[in-house]
């Protein structure tokens, strides 16, 4: 992976943690930024990025037939994934992974 890349990267996980703590501080944007001295439109700049390519990366995830489905997952935006009965373990927890890019 290039620097660029890296550098790239470490600034999404870092702007997905602050939303994550926006979202669990219950403030609005313009304190959550005041307080955390970040920059309110790099916040929203990142907010609508993040959304974008979460978006983006629901299209890949195969939902099967209501009737078939062993377990339903409810995401962030209103998203549900449904998974169904032999779905492989070890895929399932690197899927869980990219959507929450690589957080425990």
């Amino acid at each position: 992976m290039s620097t660029t890349d890296q550098r790239r990267t470490g600034k999404e996980r870092f702007w997905r943690r602050m939303l994550r703590q926006w979202r669990s501080s219950r403030l609005s944007v313009r304190a959550f930024c005041a307080h955390r001295q970040i920059s309110e439109p790099n916040f929203y700049a990142w907010r609508r990025a993040i959304a974008q390519r979460d978006g983006q990366a629901a299209r890949f995830v195969p939902a099967g037939e209501a009737s078939s489905t062993a377990l339903e997952l409810l995401l962030d935006a209103g998203r549900v994934l449904r998974i169904g009965r032999g779905f492989d373990g070890p895929t399932l927890r690197r899927l869980l992974a990219l959507l929450e890019e690589g957080q425990p």
